[in-house]
């Protein structure tokens, strides 16, 4: 008699399939503007999809918040230092790490973030591991200030080996038209000021991962007396979010508490009634400063950034020594403990860098705008 089959001799067990469901559900739940998230009309049923609909609903403009709006979209990934993770079996923040990566992008454009959806693959079903990324996707969210509204687990036994997985993220938003930030402004004479970085972010661990493990020989659970941490800690350090402290002084300050307030969503304050004061953001990803600032300078002007002008981070000094890499390489690579920029006009510069203390990001003025080549050069 032929062998019997099923989904779960396949390598897909619904069963843990639904277990993954419905501890993940909470999660999405306390991201979501009840405002604006509008539920499915049939509550949560058990068995398989039963969580009610094929796709999430979001009301784009409560309250005519905008008169022209835009749709900005993002998407990007983690990257290898999911590798990181693994080794240190530890899986809550490298969710953070997924939503900072495509929203620090989207604030580039002067946009709000509003909405989140995920994907993660992986060879089998996985509960515990599903709700641990997803703790991390739902905490980034939480401080992004955007609902997570749905996204895709999928199981592909024969395309990952046994303790791999993949992320992705896909962040949608919107902006005034008339409030575009594209750095078509940009002028010679501006300020370009630097955000403080959290560490490497989520970019470069190709080559990290080859110098720690490969070279140096090193594990996660080795401490580094410099960085106070050992190295799994200092690897693991998730991707600083700015969405918050850059749209808060994007939007003139309308989005200061007094004291004893609460903070509110930044969707639920208004708009600043006239345009920006800002005329270029960058995020400080892959490429580090050079190949990021000339994403958005326009023909005829470069960027000259001071060297020494804010501190590199500890851990930059550390690889680089480790690893013998060529400073040219570093800043090739890396954010150098400069995470986000953004290019204004000097009359703004220390509002916006005032702004940005009162929010507990670091940043200094690193640069200015000079009429020459486009890119980026180091004084």
């Amino acid at each position: 008699m032929p062998e019997q089959w099923d989904y779960k001799k396949a390598g897909l067990d619904l069963g843990k399939y639904e277990e993954t469901i419905a501890g993940i559900q909470p999660l999405l739940a306390r991201t979501q503007d009840p405002a604006r998230v509008i539920p499915p009309p049939f509550p949560p049923r058990k068995g398989g999809k039963g969580t009610g609909g094929f796709a999430s609903l979001f009301d784009l403009n409560p309250g005519n918040r905008y008169t022209n709006p835009v749709l900005v979209t993002c998407t990007d990934g983690v990257g290898s230092k999911l590798k990181v993770a693994c080794l240190m079996s530890k899986y809550d923040t490298v969710g953070i790490d997924l939503v900072a990566m495509s929203v620090n992008d989207l604030i580039c454009t002067g946009g709000e973030p509003l909405v989140f959806l995920d994907y993660i693959a992986m060879p089998k079903d996985d509960p515990p591991l599903s709700v641990a990324l997803l703790q991390g996707i739902s905490d980034g969210c939480l401080e992004a200030g955007c609902s997570l509204v749905g996204g895709e687990t999928a199981i592909l036994p024969d395309f990952y080996q046994p303790g791999d997985f993949d992320m992705a993220g896909f962040a949608a938003g919107a902006v005034e038209r008339d409030r575009i930030i594209d750095g078509r402004h940009i002028q010679t004479g501006d300020v370009v000021i630097g955000l403080a970085s959290s560490g490497i972010h989520s970019n470069g661990y190709s080559l990290v991962r080859k110098i720690v493990f490969e070279a140096a020989g090193l594990k996660v659970t080795t401490p580094v007396p410099e960085l106070g941490k050992t190295v799994g800690e200092e690897l693991l350090t998730p991707t600083r979010l700015y969405v918050k402290p850059v749209l808060r002084f994007a939007n003139q300050g309308q989005g200061a508490r007094g004291k004893g307030q609460e903070e509110k969503s930044l969707t639920d304050l208004p708009l600043a009634p006239c345009p920006l004061p800002l005329n270029g953001l960058a995020n400080i990803t892959g490429g580090g400063l050079p190949d990021n600032i000339s994403r958005i300078l326009p023909p005829g002007k470069c960027v000259f950034v001071k060297r020494g002008s804010w501190p590199v981070l500890p851990v930059f000094g550390w690889l680089q020594k480790l690893g013998n890499v060529a400073e040219t390489e570093m800043f090739r690579v890396f954010n150098m403990g400069i995470g986000f920029v953004v290019i204004c006009a000097p009359s703004f510069a220390k509002s916006i860098i005032n702004s940005l203390a009162k929010d507990n990001v670091p940043a200094w003025e690193i640069g200015e705008v000079r009429d020459g080549e486009v890119g980026v050069q180091f004084d």
